[in-house]
């Protein structure tokens, strides 16, 4: 049987479906040309290149709204860009949990007659949060430009990503461990300090204080904690970033064996504890012992991972380098802020 379906080229089908094309949004920021960018993981693991926002800075630019059949009128409800910070759980999908919220207007209901540029500026936007795309969760920023239409809104979205700097934390004591069992082996290991920047070297030592214990292998592992939901609701995502060698072979007592391990090749993100209530990074040193049966051993403890940021200006948060743009106007802010990014590098 065959069944010959003709839509008329004016009719309801061909209007229907072509009916969100008729105009086209771009987003582009006014510093598009000098802003840097950060390599970002997507969901599905490849990386992408965005524009890099720290919190308090301003973002603005300008959104086009082309008209794809010229001489033919839009008729819209009005054109709103919103400037948005949500953690969505991959748990829960659908379900988008906003910790910034910003609107703009750019135009009442009405109609265009011809394409037309709307100029768009979020003045110090906090932005409490590093970007972060996990294993079960997803922290994004993004811009999202909308004219509203009675049947179906044109909507044009923008990710960017952000870092949250630190400064040197005033407390960073060493760690200092011992490991012992029973009268089989006793071991003391020592860390140069608890809190490391991304970019930093972790130095250590281990002591060998007695041995009767056949060791074969012995390596410092970085393992990454993510955890999300609350209550009966918790999943733990343990992930191991880097495995560091320590020895191959037995160790005799007295020996002690130094440690230096580089932060920098792995990747990394700052220790994020309880964001927004909803998800935490965090991040151990896990000591692993192989015996000659293969039994293991292990001792955990946990390190701080912060990026490092502003260095002249030490005594000053920057938050509080932010506020201080607030009150004494742009110029010294803007500069700490560069210093800051400097800094990142």
């Amino acid at each position: 049987m065959h069944l010959d379906l003709k839509i008329p080229a004016q009719g309801f089908g061909m209007s229907f479906f072509s009916f969100g094309q008729s105009a086209e949004i771009d987003i582009v920021l006014n510093d598009a040309e000098t802003r840097k960018k950060a390599e970002h993981k997507t969901e599905d693991g490849k990386k992408d290149k965005y524009f890099l926002f720290y919190d308090g800075e301003t973002v603005s630019g300008k959104v086009n709204v082309t008209l794809k059949n010229p001489g033919k009128r839009l008729e819209h409800q009005g054109i709103k860009i919103e400037f948005i910070g949500q953690i969505e759980l991959y748990y829960d999908r659908g379900n988008h949990h906003e910790f910034v919220s910003l609107v703009k207007d750019l135009a009442r209901p009405g109609e265009m007659a011809q394409s037309q540029t709307f100029d768009f500026e979020f003045t110090h936007v906090e932005k409490p949060y590093e970007s972060y795309t996990g294993q079960n969760v997803k922290l994004r920023y993004f811009l999202r430009a909308t004219i509203s239409r009675r049947l179906n809104d044109i909507c044009k979205e923008m990710d960017i990503v952000v870092h949250t700097l630190s400064t040197y934390p005033e407390l960073n004591s060493s760690i200092k461990m011992e490991v012992g069992i029973e009268d089989g082996l006793h071991i003391e290991f020592e860390y140069n300090k608890s809190k490391y920047h991304l970019k930093d070297v972790i130095v250590g030592k281990i002591y060998f204080l007695l041995v009767r214990i056949k060791i074969k292998h012995m390596e410092i592992d970085i393992i990454k904690r993510e955890t999300t939901g609350t209550g009966p609701n918790v999943y733990h995502e343990n992930d191991t970033i880097a495995k560091y060698e320590i020895m191959d072979g037995a160790p005799v007592r007295g020996e002690s064996i130094p440690i230096r391990l580089f932060l920098a090749g792995y990747e990394m993100t700052p220790t994020m504890r309880d964001v927004n209530k909803k998800f935490s990074v965090r991040y151990y040193l896990n000591l692993v012992l192989i015996d000659e049966e293969e039994r293991r051993y292990f001792k955990q403890q946990e390190i701080t991972l912060w990026r490092k940021g502003d260095i002249v200006r030490k005594s000053m948060s920057h938050q509080a380098a932010i506020a201080s743009q607030r009150f004494e106007g742009s110029a010294s802010a803007e500069k700490a802020l560069s210093q800051a990014k400097e800094d990142d590098n």
